[in-house]
């Protein structure tokens, strides 16, 4: 991104806001900083490096000079305006699910694929922001001894939904505890003190819903092994910001808790919080704001007497390593 002209697609949005911070956070030396979204958030202003940026309307001429895009805006305004950014001359890293499993489209976490950057066509996908928490510290094991079959649970924000769900949270928090009614506005059921399947629509084929679908898929993609057995449950939690993913992996080989450890001892994007004496493990309060993914409770899975599985529970910032630093990342390495 050095001295390149980088453009913002959704940029007042929850992940749209964290582009901007990320790339003030690094450093980056931009020679320029574009600011797209709808019609309805035209003209406002966002904060960059003792600035004002005025945001422009997104249109089909945004992309004239842009070498770099970074879309945050859905799947649908992907489809319609990546191509046409690429065409423009411009790079896009995608963070919807609109390429994610396009052939042509490279899907990158860098900590684990980067040189799939080298191959692009014009656009690089950013994945699902449960696989990237999942993938990140389970990579490091499955480049030793190759996991073969995946058992996975999330505990998934509100920030996974976008600023609006995490409005919702708070409004709806706010009225539980007052004693009032609040109506569901952005999701089917109440949000505060509750728990629901992740809001995205079920296979009834199989059971699954999208984004569990998307995890499975992803998986085999970026690990480039389509033999590994993938299992998900995704959930909402009324929490507002950061992932959880409370995994079982079985490995080719037997393997030990203490070798899990030595491999995540200095993995790049891992870090370890694994205190059993103080029962202190990953949290989403403590993974928010940091770009590392933690992991802890790493343990032998007692219901496995070849020895070859282990129980892990890892979190994740959604807004930064699950979708904006993971693109900012390929972005750099462009």
């Amino acid at each position: 991104m050095k001295n390149k002209n980088v453009a913002i697609v959704g940029a007042t949005g929850a992940v749209g806001r964290e582009f901007i911070g990320c790339i003030e956070s690094r450093g980056i030396p931009l020679a320029s900083l574009k600011l797209l979204a709808s019609a309805r958030s035209a003209g406002k202003t966002q904060s960059f490096r003792g600035q004002e940026l005025v945001v422009e309307e997104l249109s089909e001429k945004a992309f004239d000079g842009v070498d770099i895009v970074l879309f945050s805006a859905g799947s649908g305004i992907s489809k319609h305006y990546a191509p046409l950014a690429v065409k423009a001359g411009a790079v896009v890293v995608d963070n919807s699910s609109a390429f994610r499993t396009d052939p042509a489209v490279p899907l990158v976490i860098p900590e684990i694929n980067a040189h799939r950057i080298a191959g692009h066509k014009g656009i690089i996908a950013n994945p699902n922001c449960a696989a990237i928490t999942t993938m990140v510290p389970l990579w490091p094991v499955h480049r030793v001894n190759p996991v073969r079959r995946l058992i996975i649970s999330t505990y998934q924000a509100a920030s996974g939904g976008g600023a609006a769900l995490m409005e919702e949270l708070e409004l709806s928090t706010r009225a539980y505890l007052d004693g009032k009614d609040y109506p569901p506005k952005v999701v089917k059921y109440p949000y505060a003190f509750n728990l629901f399947s992740h809001n995205t629509a079920i296979d009834m084929a199989t059971g699954y819903n999208d984004e569990e679908s998307k995890v499975i898929k992803e998986t085999k993609k970026i690990f480039e092994d389509d033999r590994i057995a993938v299992s998900a449950t995704c959930i909402r939690v009324p929490v507002l910001r950061a992932h959880s993913v409370s995994m079982t992996f079985e490995c080719e080989r037997p393997i030990t808790p203490g070798e899990v450890k030595a491999l995540l001892t200095g993995a790049p994007g891992v870090r370890i919080v694994d205190d059993w004496a103080n029962n202190y493990f990953p949290m989403p309060k403590d993974a928010s704001g940091q770009d590392d993914v933690l992991a802890g409770r790493i343990r032998t899975d007692l219901s496995d007497p070849s020895g070859k599985s282990i129980s892990m529970f890892v979190a994740a910032d959604q807004l930064l390593k699950g979708a904006a630093l993971n693109a900012v990342q390929i972005a750099e390495l462009l």
